[in-house]
C-alpha cells in the first residue's frame, strides 16, 4: 500500500464520518456551538485537535531545524496562553456567552461595546484567518509535496476540499466527531514515530555529535526563534474567536476549566517534540538547509524511519493540517453567517439562511485562502505569524477588559483596535498589545472626565 493511497483512505474516512454527523445538525445552535453540549473530554480533544496543527508540526519542526532547541516556544506559548484562558478569561466569558446565548465572539463585543466594534473586528478576523489557513495549506502541501510530489496547487486544493466538504456539511457538531479520529491518530502517530527517529540518529549524544554546540541548543534563544514568541502566540490562545466559540459550546464552567486545562497542559509536554524532531532532521538532512525547513518533518518520516511508521506518521501531520484548517474554516463561517450577514445584509434571515450563510462563508474562505498560500505567504510560520499579530492586537484588550471590567465604551474599544493594528506592522507584537492598552485607557479616562 502506498503513502497516497493511506492519505487518500484516511482523508474519505474523515469526511464520511463528518457528513454522517451532520445529519444531526438541526439549526444553527448544532452548527455553531454544537448544542452547547461539550464535556471536559469533548472539549479538550477539539481544541487539541485544532491546536497541534500546521503551525505546531511542520511549522514548528521547520523552526527547529533552523534554530535549534529555542522552537519549543512557539508551542509552549500556545500552552501558556490556553492556561490563562483555562483558568480566568474561559470560564468568565462561558457565564456570560450561556446568560445571553451568544454564538460568536461578535456577538460578545456587541453586547459589550456596539455593532461598529462587531464589524471592524469581524473585518480584520477575516484578513488574519485567511492567512493562517493559508499556512495549514502550505503545510498539508509539504506532506503531500513530500509522499508523491504533487505540487503545490494540487496540494493546496486537496487539502481544502477535505477540510471544507465535512466543515460545511456539519460545522462544529462534525468537526468535534472527526476531530476525535485525527487526534487519535496525531497522537498515536507522533508517539512512534518519535522514538524512532531519534534512535535513527544514534540517540541524543548522535544529535549533538552531528549538530554545533552552543546557541543552537539554548531553551531561550536563537535566530528567530526564542521567548519572544511568548508576545506573539499567547495572546490569540486566550482571545482567538475559534476558541472561545469552542468554549461558548461547553456544557458548564467546569467543562471550560478541565477541558482547556487539558488542552494546555498537553500541548506544553507536547511542546519540546516539534523541536527535536527538527534538529533530528538536519542532523539527518542537512542539504534541506535554509530554502525548504517547512520540508524537514514529512522528510524525516518518509525517508528515515519503517513505511508504517513513517505511514502513521505521515498521516498524523495530515491530520494536524487538516484539524486546524476546520477550525479556522469554523472562525470564518460563524464570522461571515451570524457577525456579517445576520447583522448587517439581513437581519430578518431565519436560521436556515444563516446556516447557507455559514456554509457560503466556508466555501468561500476557503478558496481565498488557496490564493493567499500559491501567491504571497512564504511559509507556514511567516503566515501563522501574521494571524496571532493580528489577533493579539485588535482584540486581547477589548475582550479581556471587556470581561474584567465595566470601564471603557466603544469609542475606547475602537481605538484600541486602531492602535495595536496601526503600531504591530512597524514595531512588534509587544508594542502593539501595548499601544491598544493605552489607547483603551486614554479614551475611557477622556470619556468619563
Amino acid at each position: 500500500m502506498s503513502y497516497l493511497l493511506i492519505i487518500v483512505v484516511y482523508s474519505a474516512a474523515q469526511i464520511a464520518l463528518g457528513v454522517w454527523i451532520a445529519r444531526r445538525v438541526k439549526g444553527s445552535t448544532d452548527f455553531f456551538v454544537a448544542g452547547r453540549s461539550l464535556g471536559a473530554g469533548l472539549l479538550a480533544t477539539t481544541l487539541l485537535a485544532a491546536n497541534i496543527g500546521g503551525g505546531s508540526t511542520v511549522g514548528a519542526t521547520g523552526r527547529g531545524f533552523r534554530d535549534g532547541f529555542a522552537a519549543w516556544w512557539w508551542v509552549g506559548s500556545a500552552a501558556i496562553g490556553s492556561a490563562v484562558l483555562a483558568v480566568s478569561v474561559g470560564p468568565r466569558i462561558w457565564r456570560l456567552a450561556s446568560a445571553h446565548q451568544f454564538k460568536t465572539v461578535g456577538d460578545f463585543l456587541e453586547w459589550r461595546y456596539d455593532k461598529r466594534v462587531r464589524a471592524m473586528i469581524a473585518g480584520l478576523l477575516w484578513l488574519g484567518t485567511v492567512a493562517i489557513l493559508a499556512g495549514q495549506l502550505l503545510a498539508m502541501a509539504a506532506v503531500l509535496g513530500t509522499i508523491v510530489g504533487l505540487s503545490k496547487t494540487a496540494s493546496c486544493l486537496a487539502g481544502a476540499l477535505v477540510a471544507t466538504t465535512y466543515f460545511a456539511a456539519g460545522g462544529l457538531k462534525s468537526s468535534v466527531a472527526v476531530n476525535g479520529l485525527q487526534l487519535t491518530v496525531k497522537l498515536a502517530g507522533f508517539a512512534v514515530a518519535v522514538p524512532l527517529s531519534v534512535a535513527a540518529v544514534g540517540g541524543v549524544t548522535g544529535v549533538h555529535h552531528a549538530l554545533p554546540a552552543g546557541p543552537y541548543w539554548s531553551a531561550w534563544s536563537n535566530g528567530a526563534s526564542g521567548w519572544f514568541y511568548l508576545a506573539i502566540v499567547a495572546p490569540g490562545f486566550i482571545v482567538s474567536p475559534g476558541i472561545l466559540q469552542k468554549v461558548y459550546a461547553a456544557k458548564d464552567e467546569r467543562a471550560v476549566r478541565a477541558g482547556v486545562g487539558v488542552n494546555a497542559a498537553v500541548l506544553l509536554a507536547f511542546a519540546a517534540i516539534p523541536a527535536v524532531l527538527g534538529m533530528i532532521a538536519r542532523a539527518r538532512h542537512p542539504e534541506l538547509f535554509p530554502g525548504a525547513t517547512d520540508l524537514a518533518l514529512p522528510t524525516l518520516f518518509r525517508y528515515d524511519l519503517p513505511f508504517w511508521v513513517g505511514a502513521v506518521g505521515l498521516a498524523a501531520i495530515f491530520s494536524a493540517e487538516v484539524s486546524a484548517a476546520d477550525a479556522l474554516l469554523f472562525m470564518l463561517a460563524t464570522s461571515f453567517s451570524q457577525d456579517v450577514y445576520k447583522r448587517f445584509v439581513n437581519p430578518a434571515a431565519d436560521d436556515m439562511a444563516v446556516l447557507r450563510a455559514a456554509r457560503a462563508g466556508a466555501v468561500t474562505g476557503a478558496a481565498v485562502a488557496v490564493v493567499v498560500a500559491l501567491g504571497v505567504a512564504q511559509d507556514v510560520v511567516d503566515a501563522l505569524g501574521i494571524f496571532y499579530t493580528l489577533l493579539g492586537v485588535s482584540l486581547f484588550v477589548p475582550i479581556v477588559a471587556g470581561v474584567y471590567s465595566r470601564r471603557g465604551n466603544a469609542r475606547a474599544a475602537l481605538a484600541s483596535i486602531v492602535a495595536g493594528v496601526a503600531i504591530a506592522p512597524w514595531t512588534s507584537a509587544t508594542a502593539g498589545i501595548a499601544a491598544a492598552i493605552a489607547a483603551f485607557g486614554i479614551v475611557s479616562i477622556v470619556g468619563e472626565s
